[in-house]
């Protein structure tokens, strides 16, 4: 940095520096400023105060980071004391260098650790170190760190009670640790569990919460968890709770949300995803008027009388995703109660639910702020509802139509509709073809289409395309497409053929033509001049 030949000093003095310099052993390389005064001049990078040269690391990247702290033992020093995330590779040898590791990175507020599945992760004694290294820590991820034992998070969560989000994954400690977690942090805002091991099953499962977090919690999602309703207490506990997330937990969650509903009621946003839930829990979801955002993922149980009670009392929703996993109990009677009491609807998702034209023209009418809209998995979408969807969404800004019957024809509806559209993303939607989405692109061109065309379907053939040099369909112009090849000992000999003869045909002249170059050498030198010499 700026650095030369030169003997001399700059003029200026050093500035005094705010950060203090914690004794460690530095890497091997690295000396200070004052230890090169002989060397060394002209570093104008000492006259940057400490506080700007720290401000100047926060905008580097990770590997620029790292790269900067090798220049000198000043910038080592402030880019370790600013450096506020660290993520680590929390194996059990972790705990050998904990001591020398956060000595220089003392102002850590962000922690990830991380071990791999098959190792052995960090214990207690490595985590209440560094929970005695980092008092100032605010959030906390663990990642498969199964030697973590309940004694070891209820004595990190008296070292770290200014925690505001706290996250695992396939960790095996159990509701001990997590109600001394909730008990010591009062300041927890988000909290995220996902396949905790160490909950036991059963109705002798000790109850998790509310504790003294329940008052600040905000956002609580639960994944993958065999007893998620022992944290009952917490949920229905957290009167400022405003996003509920709940993917693939087991039990009946019905009764649950019915208490949840009647203690808070300043719900913003709800997933439920692969869960037990009928339309008792919808109806009693549907007393949170503050709702604006539901996701309602593969719960056949739900039906539309459930989606018509959350339609006329929740009329501020603003997000919609239903996946209807093609069960049908989701259909037009849901959707137009939704575009009648929902006026501000602005995304709307569906996957595995068929509307009628009737549903879609009663949305479009309705729902004028709609921005966004998905339908995937829809056999009733055509190019009549494509059409519907252009003449009447104005605001429409984003479209997205997988897996329908939809033809060119739909393509063509858009072209003149939807003024405000941006992007149109159309995958395996048999009926459209490059050409249509090459004439909407002509027709207009500050709209993004984004076409995934559905192409026949090769023969399986023993030999892959990566052994045997990568044939692309595409290339060979697809000459093999029309071929029509018989089943049995025919078919694979032809198969064989076919593949053999495109190797022969392409891949080795192609292969000779990228090694020829390598006879301009030495050897080529050679076999030039004794053909001279002849």
């Amino acid at each position: 940095m700026g650095q030369s030949a030169s003997t001399s000093r700059p003029i200026s003095s050093k500035p005094t520096s705010s950060i203090s310099s914690p004794e460690f052993e530095y890497p091997g390389g690295v000396t200070s400023d004052m230890d090169d005064a002989a060397g060394a001049g002209n570093d104008y990078s000492l006259n940057i105060p400490d506080e700007c040269l720290a401000c100047i690391f926060q905008f580097l990247s990770a590997g620029d980071r790292k790269r900067s702290s090798l220049v000198c033992r000043r910038w080592l020093i402030i880019e370790g004391q600013s450096r506020h995330r660290l993520s680590l590779n929390a194996q059990s040898h972790l705990a050998n260098v904990v001591s020398r590791l956060f000595s220089r990175f003392d102002a850590v507020t962000k922690l990830g650790l991380k071990c791999d599945r098959r190792s052995v992760s960090i214990g207690d004694d490595a985590l209440i170190l560094i929970s005695l290294k980092c008092r100032n820590l605010t959030r906390l991820k663990l990642r498969a760190c199964r030697e973590l034992t309940d004694d070891g998070m209820a004595i990190f969560a008296k070292n770290c009670k200014n925690l505001q989000k706290f996250s695992c994954g396939s960790c095996s400690f159990g509701a001990k640790g997590m109600n001394a977690l909730l008990e010591n942090c009062a300041f927890l805002e988000e909290l995220s569990i996902k396949r905790l091991r160490g909950i036991t099953d059963g109705p002798a499962a000790e109850p998790i919460g509310p504790g003294q977090a329940a008052g600040a919690l905000k956002v609580i999602c639960l994944k993958d968890l065999y007893n998620g309703q022992c944290f009952g207490p917490l949920i229905a506990g957290a009167k400022n709770l405003r996003s509920l997330k709940l993917f693939r937990c087991s039990g009946d969650w019905d009764k649950l949300l019915e208490v949840i509903s009647d203690r808070v009621d300043k719900l913003v946003e709800v997933h439920l995803e692969r869960l037990k839930v009928s339309d008792l829990g919808l109806v009693s979801i549907s007393y949170c008027a503050n709702l604006e955002i539901l996701h309602l993922v593969k719960t056949p149980e739900c039906t539309n009388i459930g989606l018509m009670a959350i339609a006329e009392k929740c009329k501020l929703l603003r997000k919609l995703h239903i996946d209807g996993w093609k069960t049908n109990r989701i259909s037009d009677d849901g959707l137009i109660a939704i575009s009648t009491y929902c006026p501000n609807l602005q995304e709307l998702v569906l996957i595995g639910v068929n509307p009628t034209h009737l549903s879609l023209d009663k949305l479009a009418t309705n729902c004028q702020n709609l921005e966004r809209l998905a339908l995937c998995g829809s056999e009733t979408v055509g190019d009549a509802e494509i059409s519907c969807i252009a003449e009447k969404c104005t605001a429409l800004k984003k479209l997205c139509i997988k897996s329908c019957p939809v033809s060119d024809h739909g393509m063509e509806a858009l072209a003149g509709g939807c003024p405000n559209l941006v992007k149109v993303k159309v995958k395996k939607c048999r009926g459209v073809t490059s050409e249509g989405a090459d004439w909407l692109r002509a027709s207009r061109v500050s709209l993004a289409v984004n076409l995934d065309a559905i192409e026949p379907e090769l023969p399986d053939l023993s030999i892959g395309e990566g052994e045997i040099g990568g044939v692309d369909d595409r290339r060979m112009g697809g000459r093999y497409r029309d071929v029509n090849i018989a089943s049995g000992s025919t078919g694979r000999s032809m198969s064989f053929k076919m593949r053999l003869g495109s190797f022969s045909g392409r891949n080795l002249v192609a292969c000779t033509f990228r090694r020829w170059p390598s006879f301009g050498g030495r050897f080529g030198n050679s076999l030039r001049r004794s053909y001279e010499d002849q």
